[in-house]
């Protein structure tokens, strides 16, 4: 068995995966204390709207979206954290109605507590989710951190006119999930160790999975508003979008 094999990876951090972010009431405390920007008629999406990503407009025909997305370890294995993390960062660009174009690499690893293959393992597990989306890692930046965490910034583009925000739900429109929702009590599981080998399997593949499909389908259709629902759980997301866009949402538990 091999060392990366043998570390428990979610056993390292006291919270794990986006159970880590500071909560968003905190959040708004700390923000609302800070100056506001200056205007910027470029800036298409900023801080106002709390968005999975920025956009600021080159020219009448592009506009660059940004994301940074990081955690602590959300399953055991090295190369699949790798995977989700890269994964969850590149899925910011889509849900904005981008296309994901490079990432810089975000390192803390504690370099001389675990062995080193553990981290080229998770390098190897983004570089190849990377791959997969289309996208180009041109460098990072690591640190010496006595918990692991890893994510990605990445940038892409979209059309100025085509920019879809948390914000532009209407009336009448329906919610459409990617993914099955749920993942972050499994992850939970995980950490305790209360998962089947096959679970873990499938809610790590979930996971990992990019939005890339979803949001090439999602191009041939009207769509008013879009998220990735992540940290905040579907009810967190939905709130913001709701409050966002001025609307109520309904959501309706239906069982077959």
């Amino acid at each position: 068995m091999s060392l990366t094999e043998k570390i428990k990876l979610t056993a390292l951090t006291s919270k794990g995966g986006c159970g880590c972010k500071i909560g968003p009431a905190d959040l708004s405390q700390v923000i609302r204390s800070l100056p506001p920007a200056a205007p910027d008629p470029n800036l298409l999406v900023g801080l106002d709207t709390s968005d999975d990503a920025g956009v600021y407009r080159l020219n009448d025909e592009l506009a660059l979206v940004q994301t940074v997305d990081f955690f602590t370890p959300i399953v055991d294995d090295p190369y699949s954290f790798g995977q989700i993390a890269a994964a969850n960062a590149i899925s910011d660009i889509y849900a904005m109605g981008g296309r994901p174009l490079t990432a810089l690499n975000i390192v803390a690893f504690p370099i001389t507590a675990l062995d080193k293959s553990i981290l080229t393992e998770i390098l190897r597990g983004a570089a190849d989710k990377a791959k997969e989306a289309g996208v180009t890692i041109v460098g990072g930046h690591s640190i010496d951190d006595k918990e692991p965490k890893f994510g990605m910034a990445v940038t892409g583009l979209v059309h100025p006119d085509r920019v879809l925000t948390n914000t532009g739900a209407k009336p009448g429109d329906r919610l459409i999930l990617t993914k099955p929702i749920g993942v972050g009590i499994l992850t939970t599981s995980i950490k305790k160790d209360q998962l089947t080998p096959e679970e873990t399997e499938r809610v790590t593949r979930v996971m990992a999975t990019l939005n890339k499909r979803a949001a090439e389908i999602m191009s041939g259709y009207e769509v008013h508003a879009c998220t990735d629902v992540t940290g905040f759980g579907l009810l967190g997301h939905t709130l913001e979008m709701a409050k966002g866009s001025g609307v109520s949402i309904t959501i309706r538990c239906c069982r077959e």
